[in-house]
């Protein structure tokens, strides 16, 4: 054989190989975590019933904005096809007002994610903002906290947000709507673990998404427990599977601590397992959200009371 062909042959065959084990790495491999993360569920709870009041009645799902991705940037190793996920916004009705969870996207965050908006979604949001007692965020990404800052009476609803300190500090980093000018004064929430903010309604630190990622704990009135996990994980299977998103997408794009999501991922898993009556909620799991609305645990819509004032309407 031709040395010169052999030598070709060699270079192609050691480019397939380091081609294949980038792609493996990159988008077929998860990884294991190394360190270990644990939610303390005697504690939360102790927390969730250490705020007097009423707790939540019910618990509203508001369908923002559809959007899919590749399998394997959802999980790694999960193929191409098209995912179909959700971008959620949640209120909390309490006797006497209400409280929201994330708040989505307007129609000028929906268009930098070249995501498609579901206007009157929007609309519902904008307009229990302006109402909302409280509003907390699972993390400051634009899909979880673009309603608020977009909002048109942000500098009025912006006292009445809770955004813990490594939220806050990161807002810019994220949000292309955030104007340091509309928080002048603010005082994010600072927490070590844990931190109870309504009667039922509890936060959880749980960095490695984002820096300020937290999950949502909500008892309500009736005694029904709920998780929202925020993008710890987009999906239950994630969850059951303990698989994190390709590192084509945390490494390059979400710049997340991957280990950190890994171990959460891990202790969510346990956590499903030990308490089957709880009720996880995945950032983006369409699939999800729907059977806990088509079994009556969550109300599908904030449902704009007919006789409300005219709200904003979106340009």
């Amino acid at each position: 054989m031709n040395k010169w062909l052999l030598r070709g042959l060699i270079a192609l065959v050691l480019l397939l190989v380091i081609g294949s084990g980038a792609y493996w790495w990159l988008v077929l491999e998860s990884g294991k975590p190394q360190s270990t993360y644990m939610i303390d569920m005697a504690q939360v709870r102790h927390l969730a019933d250490s705020i007097p009041g009423d707790k939540p009645l019910a618990i509203h799902a508001e369908h923002v904005a559809p959007f899919s991705f590749a399998g394997n940037v959802v999980l790694a190793g999960d193929g191409w096809a098209q995912v179909p996920l959700m971008i959620f916004a949640y209120k909390l009705d309490f006797p006497q007002y209400i409280g929201l969870i994330d708040t989505g996207v307007t129609p000028r965050s929906a268009a930098i994610m070249k995501v498609t908006l579901d206007r009157e979604a929007a609309q519902h949001v904008v307009y229990a903002l302006k109402f909302a007692k409280f509003t907390v965020f699972t993390h400051e990404h634009m899909d979880h906290i673009g309603g608020l800052l977009g909002s048109p009476w942000v500098k009025l609803e912006i006292p009445r947000a809770i955004l813990s300190t490594e939220q806050f500090a990161h807002l810019a980093e994220y949000n292309e709507d955030y104007h340091p000018e509309f928080f002048a004064g603010y005082k994010p929430l600072a927490y070590d673990k844990y931190a109870a903010i309504a009667p039922g309604v509890v936060l959880i630190k749980a960095p490695g998404h984002t820096p300020g990622s937290q999950m949502v704990y909500v008892k309500r009135a009736d005694g029904q427990e709920f998780l929202f996990t925020g993008d710890v994980a987009w999906t239950m299977r994630n969850i059951d599977t303990m698989r994190e998103r390709a590192r084509l997408a945390t490494q390059f794009f979400l710049h997340e601590d991957r280990d950190a999501v890994l171990a959460e991922l891990a202790a969510l898993n346990a956590l499903k397992k030990a308490e089957p009556h709880l009720h996880i909620v995945p950032g983006h799991d369409i699939g999800v959200v729907t059977n806990l609305e088509k079994a009556g645990l969550i109300v599908k819509g904030f449902h704009e009371p007919a006789n409300a004032a005219p709200t904003y309407t979106f340009k």
